[in-house]
Parts: structure tokens; sequence; C-alpha cells
């Protein structure tokens, strides 16, 4: 396939270098200047989208995502897919799906899960949302850049599904991690902690795959000093995303705002800016209870 990529950065770099990788070819565009191992570059992102038959973006926000739309949606050719692996809003997802299904384009939201390691591994799961022939065209490409891509259901659905996934996240983390703080204070070793609950009831993803405990369970961001395998500051835009949707939707997601709350403080006003979303444990230990 012909491939324009938009967003070159941390995570879509190694994902255009892996579609380039695998054969095709692959134009991108970003901001900042880049050299991605076999990725012809552009000099805007109308270039980059011109003439292809897919176009994927891997953008910061919904702002930008549609300013991005309303450049290349006018140069693309009808029949191609637009697929956004960006993390935004919901309605943002769904305004910029319109805009390219009017345009005779199948439009695919696609968020992605599994992190920097995921994009240049090419193991990261993709939640899509947009018709059945929109993730039939787009499927192939999900197969280079991943190991599992979910057809969620209409545009949307697939930011729908990412921002859930990663509400829950947000909370787990903040109990795990409160968890073990409590553990220090009552005297219980981390790694006894780790083997009761990573085989027990207390078992969780951000327990037994990422744990925040140094030197605790597989390799994790807290053996690296906490620097970011998922920046905490990513965190709060997602829990922010989530809290957003749960207004428009009516939703009653208390832990979720609670989580949002914690984050917003870590990150604005304590140390957690640029630091990995494990590092509430080291903010928990210092903490008392008021």
């Amino acid at each position: 396939m012909k491939i324009g990529f938009i967003g070159l950065g941390n995570m879509g770099g190694p994902m255009a270098a892996n579609l380039a990788k695998a054969g095709h070819e692959v134009t991108g565009f970003d901001m900042a200047p880049v050299d991605i191992e076999g990725v012809a570059l552009a000099s805007s992102g109308a270039e980059a989208a011109a003439g292809k038959d897919v176009v994927v973006t891997m953008l910061p926000n919904g702002q930008i995502l549609r300013a991005v739309a309303a450049e290349i949606v006018p140069v693309m050719d009808k029949g191609a897919a637009f697929v956004d692996c960006s993390t935004v809003d919901v309605e943002s997802a769904r305004a910029v799906a319109e805009q390219a299904a009017a345009a005779g384009l199948l439009p695919v939201d696609a968020p992605v899960s599994g992190g920097v390691g995921g994009a240049s591994g090419g193991t990261l799961t993709f939640m899509a949302g947009g018709s059945a022939d929109a993730f039939a065209k787009a499927d192939p490409l999900f197969d280079i850049m991943g190991q599992k891509a979910v057809h969620c259901g209409d545009s949307g659905a697939g930011q729908a599904a990412k921002i859930c996934n990663n509400m829950i996240l947000g909370i787990t983390m903040i109990g795990t991690c409160e968890a073990f703080a409590l553990a220090d204070k009552l005297g219980l070793d981390r790694q006894k902690m780790f083997d009761v609950v990573s085989t027990s009831s207390g078992y969780s993803w951000t327990m037994n795959a990422y744990c925040p405990a140094p030197g605790v369970g597989p390799a994790s961001p807290a053996d690296n000093d906490y620097q970011p395998g998922f920046a905490a500051e990513l965190m709060l835009k997602d829990l922010r995303l989530s809290q957003q949707a749960a207004e428009a939707a009516d939703a009653d997601t208390p832990m979720g705002q609670a989580a949002t709350d914690l984050y917003t403080q870590f990150v604005e006003n304590e140390d957690g800016l640029g630091m990995d979303f494990s590092a509430m444990l080291p903010r928990f230990e210092k903490r008392g209870r008021s």
C-alpha cells in the first residue's frame, strides 16, 4: 500500500517504521525534524496524504486532529482509509469521521494501548471504531503495527473503549500504589506483598505486569527511577477525557473523578510531570493520613 503517516513522534515514528519495514511505501510528516528509517518525508500533511491508499495520524489532541483533517481530507482519494490512532475526545473523533465519510473516505478511529515499547515492537492493541469496510481496509496494517485489533463498533467506539480502559488503569494504579505504601507502614515486605497479591484476588495488570515497586515483579519503569513508559501527564490527559465523556453521557464516575483529581495534583502541583504514572508510589510513601 501507499501510506501517509502524519505525526512521527515517540509513538508514530516506530509505527511508521514498522509499516515501511513490512514493505509498504510510507510517506510521513511531522512538525518537528525527524529521521525515520524507510519513511520518505513530505513538507506538509497534505503532501503526505495525497494519492495514498491509507493515511494514518497519531496526534496530541482533538483540536489538532480536526485541523489536520481539514487539511488532508480534501486531497485524499475517494475510497482511501483515514485511520486516526490518536487518543482524543469522542466528539472530535466522530466529527472527523463524519467529515471524512462525507468526502467518500473510510474513517477509522483506532487509539492504541501498549506505549512506546509496543509501538517499537509492533505489539500494540488497537481499539477501532468505524464501518466494517473501513476496518477491513485498515486491519492488515494493524497486524503489522500491533498484536491485536478489536472492531468496537461505529465511529467513536474506539475512543470510547480507550477512554474506559485507561480510566480503569488510572484508578487501579492508584489503588496498587496506596496498597504498597500501606504495606510498608504495616511492616510487610514488598516482595511478600507481591507474592500474595499477584496470585490472589488483588491481581491486576498494574500489580502483575507493571508493578510500581522497584525490584519487585517483572522489570518496569519503577526499576528505572520512574522514567516514563507511560507518563503521568498522559494518564492525566486520558482521565480528563474520561470525565469529559462521563459528563456528556451523564455517567456517574466517582472513582474516575477521584483519580483525575489525584493525577492533577501530582502532575501540576507536585513532581509528577515527566515521571511515569506509577511514580504515584513514592508520592504515597512520603505522605501521612492527613
